[in-house]
């Protein structure tokens, strides 16, 4: 595969789950700035932080912001418009390496924001979110359904893999320490809620009871999206995808380079982590080491297939 095609099908699996990852991420935000006591300037400000975006106001961030700067900004790569864009035109370069389906929905998906108002699309935001996570997994499914294992869906596999790995942490980071200082109380009613929030913003509530019974310790929660090998949207189970992606792409290629190092060792160690060990060292340190690794994944991707 040129690497170019390999590029163009990276970045499209990492433009598709960044636009879901941006409206789950809004949809949390809601939900925490509608708790009472909740300042909802500091709910909308971690959003912006957790998704990297930059708030060009001076004052607190308001829901329009989120709207204007996280939705239906064209030159932003955080905004769930832009990354649809972005998604088209990665699609469009490899067009023949799509199905029917995946082009169908990346074509359908792009329009749906164009000439959106700020005024119309907060009073609609509920409704834009959940379109966005929808259309997210028609495109899955279409990618799950019909595309033949080569090379070009593993390179689209692993884009997503390492945007959803980069996101959760992001997720985690912002919200755990901006929301929940030390010398805050575990346990309140409102934090019962932050941390029920945070397992919609990833849909895994229902999975969360399975295995932790409804116990909303920070170090279960941090347990559950950081090291549960089960769920997919945690790191340790998007690592796995992205060495599983590594390993083929290492097989087809007949050599092995600095990324599928990396992504063993980085397997490896979460399968061997105690989140007990982690907070004891410090989870924010553990984030941002985390969040890093991953980027460093990335760049040793590109350099490997020459993006």
């Amino acid at each position: 595969m040129l690497s170019r095609a390999a590029a163009n099908l990276f970045w499209l699996g990492r433009y598709m789950e960044r636009a879901e990852a941006t409206a789950r991420m809004i949809s949390m935000g809601q939900r925490m700035a509608m708790l009472p006591g909740s300042p909802s300037h500091s709910e909308w400000a971690s959003v912006m932080q957790a998704t990297g975006a930059i708030n060009d106001g001076d004052g607190p961030v308001s829901e329009t912001d989120i709207v204007t700067n996280l939705v239906l900004d064209t030159t932003s790569a955080s905004s769930i418009q832009a990354c649809l864009s972005r998604a088209r035109e990665n699609g469009r370069a490899v067009r023949t390496a799509l199905t029917q389906e995946m082009w169908e929905s990346l074509n359908d998906d792009w329009r749906y924001l164009q000439g959106m108002d700020p005024t119309t699309a907060r009073q609609q935001l509920s409704r834009i979110l959940e379109w966005v996570r929808n259309r997210a997994a028609v495109f899955r499914g279409a990618v799950e359904t019909a595309m033949l294992r080569k090379d070009g869906y593993y390179f689209l596999r692993l884009g997503g893999s390492i945007e959803r790995a980069d996101m959760t942490l992001r997720l985690l980071n912002v919200k755990y320490f901006l929301l929940l200082p030390e010398t805050e109380v575990v346990g309140g009613g409102r934090d019962h809620h932050q941390w029920m929030t945070m397992l919609h913003a990833v849909s895994g509530l229902r999975a969360y009871h399975h295995d932790y019974l409804g116990d909303y310790a920070p170090w279960n929660i941090a347990d559950f999206l950081l090291l549960n090998q089960a769920f997919p949207r945690s790191v340790a189970f998007s690592y796995t995808q992205i060495n599983a992606c590594l390993e083929k792409l290492e097989k087809s290629h007949g050599g092995s380079h600095a990324c599928q190092a990396t992504a063993r060792g980085e397997c490896n160690l979460l399968e061997r982590t105690d989140i007990n060990i982690i907070f004891n060292d410090g989870l924010h340190e553990y984030l941002n080491e985390k969040i890093a690794k991953t980027a460093r994944i990335s760049r040793e991707v590109s350099d490997a297939y020459y993006f």
